[in-house]
């Protein structure tokens, strides 16, 4: 146990065999239960993990391959049966040192977040060893996430080395969580439509001779898309749903008169274009007063969201 609290570390697993080991040895004494999910691996990693002669090791297996969310999801619930208070998900890959355990639970048993992240960014070491790709990827994502889960202040999404509450947990619908690569960006929209604390905690990263199996050319194409529903989906379940706020009407206006003023001036810009025929000021200021004031009522709803975060 850790400060009182049973602690259940869930490693969700696919093709881990070479690193699944070292996990297990350099776990903390003060973890209380490992549950290594086997996610349909075809190198044993499930088997190496068995014989690690660690008797707080239990392993799942599915029968089919879950992707990542939904490994993490079976092995969430079997810590429920368990009666862990705190549930920690660690990947097998060997890529988040078991040594910063104690800073994550910390910031959930002594600063009383209901979900504490590893943030990569606040540990500079690590940055010069994180891939340019993956930096850059990182720092787009970073400020999509921010607006689909209203979370401004937590930085590096795609960190998947987390540590919830079960009580917290227990709330979420996980049947609507992302199952896939999206999972940790999706807990935290999930974590959002309660109102939940969530912090970041300084954490490197190791780099070795891992394989994703996420290319960026695929998150490219399908993030946004993820990240643009889950944003409408909170904005309905927070701003429209639960209590109408002035963030709803000032993003629906805003993005009504600002559509408005980017369509028409774009219009009028090819017609001038293509007659040669100046466009009268008048004319202009058509589009760029709803363009104008469009953009305004977006970044006051922005400020406004901003100031809703729960901290």
């Amino acid at each position: 146990m850790y400060k009182g609290n049973r602690i259940t570390v869930v490693a969700p697993c696919r093709n881990e065999a070479a690193h699944i080991s070292e996990v297990i040895r350099t776990m903390p004494d003060f973890v209380d239960h490992i549950i290594v999910v086997d996610d349909c691996s075809s190198d044993g990693t499930g088997d190496v993990a068995e014989k690690s002669g660690d008797s707080r090791v239990m392993v799942l297996r599915t029968d089919s391959n879950q992707g990542v969310g939904g490994a993490t999801i079976l092995g969430y619930q079997k810590g429920f049966e368990l009666g862990s208070e705190i549930l920690v998900k660690m990947d097998g890959d060997g890529q988040m040192p078991p040594e910063y355990l104690a800073d994550l639970l910390d910031a959930v048993v002594e600063k009383g977040y209901d979900y504490a992240k590893g943030n990569r960014f606040l540990a500079g070491e690590s940055l010069a060893f994180m891939p340019k790709h993956r930096l850059l990827g990182n720092v787009a994502l970073t400020f999509m996430t921010k607006l689909a889960s209203g979370y401004w202040h937590v930085f590096d999404p795609q960190n998947g080395y987390t540590a919830i509450k079960a009580r917290s947990l227990r709330m979420l619908n996980l049947n609507k969580v992302h199952k896939r690569f999206f999972f940790e960006n999706d807990m935290l929209v999930a974590l959002n439509f309660h109102s939940s604390r969530v912090g970041d905690v300084a954490i490197p990263s190791r780099y070795g001779n891992e394989v994703s199996d996420l290319s960026p050319f695929k998150i490219g194409m399908t993030f946004p898309i993820l990240l643009l529903q889950r944003f409408a989906r909170r904005i309905y379940q927070r701003y429209v749903l639960r209590d109408f706020s002035p963030v709803a009407l000032f993003l629906i206006m805003g993005l009504v008169l600002f559509l408005w003023g980017a369509g028409f001036g774009i219009y009028l810009w090819i017609e001038t274009a293509i007659t040669g025929r100046a466009t009268p000021t008048g004319t202009i200021m058509l589009a760029l007063l709803p363009l104008i004031l469009g953009f305004q009522l977006l970044l006051q709803a922005i400020v406004l969201d901003i100031e809703h975060t729960p901290k």
